[in-house]
């Protein structure tokens, strides 16, 4: 570690971190005492600017020369965000910036946000870069796929000091306002550089963040300051579209708020929003509708592989109103000629909604999604959910981001699918005996040879992610399913 590594950090922290020159000997004592130095040499700053990133690594580096911290990755996440600190304004400042460049716009106000805390590492943006990432082409415009290696898996020191980890009932949970500036723990993520930004939604208090290991451009969260369950009601709908009132160039969205349909996070009270235009959004509206007393908005079913109606207008109230009635409608509706029920015997409600709010010119723009959460004997994981024969790509929940037509693969699909290639390409393969049936087809399908094995197992992991999104649909896109949609649309 040399002199030159310190002082230039502190040049970056004082010139985002709201320091003045006055500072930097107090901002370089406080690094090297972080990082187990005692001393600086007595030289002049040097010129040359390195990226704040690998300063800090270096500065990681020497911590754990010194024996500050042991070599394991909680630990460097946490000594990671109280150094990238130093580079972040205190959450009062971050808060008054905001609203100064939203005078101007609110773009510049988010683009502000999204720099800030991109360069204070809070947006884990190399992590990010591990993601896969294609496109794949559909009847449905083109859906992303991801297969997720961003999120640093566990090691066996980690899983060591979780176990050993005193548990602590604070904070709450992952999203609840009281992780800006939380220090972090073996079993908790570090938060010391993190910012929220404070909203005031229909008279309550709300927080607006990015989020550190982002799924598209500019991911961002919008949470409760209470920390209480995810509900979609009358409420959601008037604060989704009042959160595009304020960021005109976001779209924002919520999970359901139901078991099985519903997001990973259903403790606490939130949305998703971001700068990105996702296929659903770019699907067309294949058949209008009038809806009944709602003379102000216009509405139609999207082409889309889940059973999704879109409600268009002017005025946020008429379209609030227009989306509790469908909303409220659908929660007592059942058909059971194509497995739809709304209530078990014992009165559980299985019928809600996911919501996606944007702006589409002049217009506001609601998406609403039915989702229904019955299982069954044939498909215990859920009638609507991915069934077992695609399960070997994706399991998981199908929430907000998928639903809008991005896949969220887990991580082990990187090696999974290099064995699947191995396979195609008759080599000497370890290829998982789940995976076997569907990659027998795919080779029975196409000629394969080493320069398009990739492209076609990328085509064919689309298509199953195609697939997961019409068993996730609750009206299929037969003849039969189109005419049950219909008969609920004519109950509207």
């Amino acid at each position: 570690m040399t002199s030159q590594t310190v002082k230039q950090f502190v040049t970056y922290a004082i010139k985002n971190g709201g320091w003045m020159e006055m500072d930097r000997l107090y901002l370089q004592n406080r690094v090297i005492a972080l990082i187990g130095e005692q001393s600086l040499a007595d030289e002049p700053l040097e010129k040359t600017e390195r990226p704040a990133v690998e300063l800090l690594d270096e500065l990681i580096a020497t911590a754990k020369k010194n024996g500050v911290i042991e070599d394991a990755q909680w630990a460097v996440d946490i000594l990671e965000a109280q150094l990238m600190d130093f580079l972040t304004p205190p959450p009062s400042v971050v808060n008054a910036f905001f609203a100064q460049h939203y005078a101007n716009s609110p773009q510049e106000a988010t683009d502000y946000f999204f720099a800030l805390s991109k360069n204070n590492d809070y947006i884990k943006t190399r992590a990010i870069a591990k993601n896969i990432e294609f496109p794949v082409a559909t009847a449905y415009g083109d859906f992303g796929i991801t297969i997720n290696l961003s999120k640093p898996e566990k090691d066996p020191k980690q899983i060591a000091a979780e176990h050993n980890a005193v548990q602590v009932n604070y904070p709450k949970c992952m999203l609840c306002m009281e992780n800006e500036g939380y220090l972090g723990r073996p079993n908790y993520p570090a938060r010391t550089n993190h910012r929220i930004i404070r909203m005031n939604l229909a008279g309550e208090s709300w927080g607006f963040q990015y989020s550190p290991y982002a799924y598209f451009n500019e991911h961002s969260i919008v949470l409760s300051e209470e920390h209480r369950p995810m509900r979609i009601g009358r409420e959601t709908f008037a604060r989704l579209l009042q959160i595009i009132e304020v960021l005109p160039h976001y779209f924002v969205g919520s999970n359901a708020d139901l078991p099985i349909v519903g997001g990973s996070i259903l403790s606490h009270d939130h949305y998703q929003a971001g700068r990105h235009d996702f296929p659903m959004a770019l699907a067309p509206i294949e058949k209008e509708f009038t809806l009944l007393g709602f003379d102000k908005v216009q509405a139609g079913i999207v082409k889309w592989p889940m059973s999704v109606i879109r409600l268009q207008g002017a005025e946020i109230t008429e379209l609030v109103n227009a989306a509790e009635y469908i909303l409220a409608s659908w929660k007592n509706y059942s058909d059971e000629s194509v497995s739809v029920k709304a209530f078990s015997e014992d009165g559980t409600p299985h019928h809600t909604i996911t919501p996606i709010a944007r702006k589409n010119g002049e217009l506001f723009e609601l998406d609403l999604v039915l989702r229904d959460n019955n299982v069954s004997e044939e498909f215990p994981d859920g009638i609507f959910h991915p069934h077992q024969d695609v399960q070997h790509i994706k399991k998981e929940n199908i929430g907000l981001i998928e639903v809008m037509g991005l896949a969220i693969l887990p991580p082990r699909l990187k090696e999974e699918m290099a064995e699947v290639e191995k396979y195609l390409l008759d080599q000497e393969n370890a290829l998982a005996q789940y995976h076997h049936d569907w990659a027998a087809t795919i080779r029975e399908k196409h000629e394969i040879t080493p320069a398009n094995v990739t492209q076609i197992l990328q085509d064919e992991i689309g298509y199953v992610f195609l697939r997961v999104l019409e068993d996730a649909g609750v009206f299929k896109r037969d003849s039969k399913g189109q005419n049950a949609f219909k008969k609920f649309i004519e109950t509207l």
